[in-house]
């Protein structure tokens, strides 16, 4: 069994460590036009209201880290990246998740970021591997690596452990230590392949037991297409917590994933004398 590595991530003024050793990491997912039409047309408009209360919504509900994606078809990506961090660092220094394709839109990003900022993502593609892993490096981040490369998604456990040693091997060969390097084995839904969930922990724990690297996902994936999608996105991302991720890309204003997180590290023992479950089921029960 691998040791388990620390990825830091940082802002101008907090340091958030991701770590088996620590309670789960959960990264705020809502700021993302993708699906979202109010937030997709405020950003066309130049309105970055949207931005703010979602980022201090998330904030108040228990993300450590926010996602920030700036992709609105047909639009410069780069002057609205720079906007939205520019939005949400004025209202909130909790880390960033830079969340872009666009190496442009990246660097660019990375340039103005105070801190050591967490890319989403890279994967086994070469293309990508070439263009995104020197700014990993240049800019001292940390990145999300997918479990897919030049063939698409691997079909088992054991192809997508293959993809990320290789591109823990291509990192490793510029001066990225594995630590830096956040595995995403890639939640499918399970409305159209009912083994989805199973493979993606059995990755997980493929991975975590080879390079002792920490692992995301975007959890939700693994619900499309089937009722009731709360229950089971609850329900995975305790058991993933179980097999070894640590840092979630997800809705924390949804309550039963947020429930599910914190009841989760309070059986890991990562809950000291489980404080943080008293606290948080007080909240709740002020709220009832």
């Amino acid at each position: 069994m691998a040791k388990n590595l620390i990825t830091s991530i940082t802002s101008k003024t907090q340091v958030v460590e991701i770590s088996r050793d620590n309670p789960t990491v959960i990264i705020g997912e809502r700021i993302n036009p993708t699906g979202r039409k109010k937030l997709l047309n405020s950003l066309k408009e130049g309105n970055y209201d949207v931005v703010r209360s979602d980022a201090l919504s998330q904030i108040e509900a228990g993300a450590h880290i926010l996602d920030v994606n700036a992709g609105v078809p047909g639009v410069d990506e780069v002057p609205i990246m720079k906007a939205m961090i520019e939005t949400i660092t004025e209202v909130t220094d909790v880390p960033l998740c830079i969340d872009t394709a666009d190496p442009i839109s990246l660097e660019a990003a990375l340039s103005i970021y105070e801190g050591k900022a967490l890319i989403n993502s890279i994967n086994g593609e070469e293309e990508k591997m070439e263009s995104i892993l020197p700014l990993v490096k240049e800019f001292d981040a940390a990145v999300i690596a997918l479990c897919m490369d030049d063939d698409g998604i691997p079909p088992t456990p054991q192809d997508r452990l293959n993809v990320a040693a290789k591109i823990i091997e291509r990192a490793g060969k510029i001066g990225i230590e594995p630590a830096k390097i956040i595995i995403d084995p890639l939640a499918l839904t399970m409305g159209a392949d009912h083994t989805a969930g199973r493979i993606a922990i059995e990755t997980i724990e493929l991975i975590v037991a080879e390079f002792g690297v920490n692992i995301t996902m975007g959890a939700s994936n693994i619900s499309f297409g089937m009722p009731d999608r709360g229950a089971i996105n609850a329900t995975f991302i305790a058991m993933s917590i179980l097999a070894g991720m640590t840092c979630p890309i997800t809705n924390p204003l949804k309550e039963e994933v947020k429930i599910a997180i914190e009841a989760a590290n309070l059986v890991m023992g990562r809950d000291d004398f489980g404080m943080n479950w008293i606290k948080s089921y007080r909240a709740r029960q002020k709220k009832v």
